[in-house]
């Protein structure tokens, strides 16, 4: 009675096509990442063409007016909006913490009665996160149910996902600061401007997804004393 032989394992020859099966999930995974492409494209053609070219009026007025710190300009056009009334303080967020009220009033010495009145500078933050922990403090602070936001085009989108994070039943109404770039020329026909949107636009989608992961600190911790 011999003995039973061995199985003999099954290979595939050298050069011969993968299985029906392993094709079948090659294909799948190289559609799904064009697919991934595409929508990553597509959104991002759709940030960049939202972002304004051009200054529009504020619709009516608010509480507060907050400005994150960034471009020169933004600060500029915070204090003319607190001038023409438009809110009643206004928060600088993310001020150099060696920067003093008087270096900005000697800067816009115009304003000085605004800088000495109405005006807070806030040291602490470093990031648009940051600022909106900062202006979330502000805000509760001052008891204010509308804001306006200042700050760049480009920066916009990011920074009132989250502040709205911050601040979820505070009514916000952007303003967007146009810069030189986005106002002279096409953003996709200057390579330096394309990289910004493009970092930008990775940013707000990781803002994006975190606040919907992790939502509203201060409403939160707000329902949960109260429940």
């Amino acid at each position: 009675m011999g003995l039973p032989q061995p199985e003999t394992e099954h290979r595939r020859p050298p050069g011969s096509p993968p299985p029906r099966r392993a094709r079948g999930w090659l294909r799948l995974i190289v559609f799904g990442g064009l697919l991934v492409v595409l929508i990553a494209s597509l959104g991002f053609v759709g940030f960049a063409n939202g972002i304004p070219r051009g200054e529009s009026p504020v619709a009516g007025a608010a509480d507060g007016i907050v400005a994150l710190t960034g471009a020169a300009s933004r600060i500029g056009d915070a204090v003319e909006l607190l001038a023409s009334k438009r809110g009643k303080r206004l928060l600088i967020s993310g001020v150099n913490p060696s920067t003093t009220t008087g270096e900005l009033t000697r800067a816009n010495p115009e304003f000085e009665r605004l800088f000495e009145c109405c005006i807070d500078l806030g040291h602490q933050a470093t990031n648009t996160i940051g600022n909106a922990v900062e202006a979330g403090r502000w805000a509760r602070e001052q008891k204010f149910r509308s804001l306006i936001v200042v700050t760049s085009g480009w920066h916009m989108p990011r920074a009132l996902i989250e502040i709205e994070n911050e601040l979820p039943e505070v009514r916000l109404i952007p303003y967007p600061v146009v810069s030189d770039r986005m106002r002279e020329d096409p953003w996709w026909s200057d390579g330096p401007t394309v990289r910004l949107l493009l970092i930008e636009y990775v940013k707000y989608i990781a803002s994006f997804v975190r606040v919907r992961l992790y939502p509203t600190r201060f409403a939160g911790s707000l329902r949960r004393s109260h429940s």
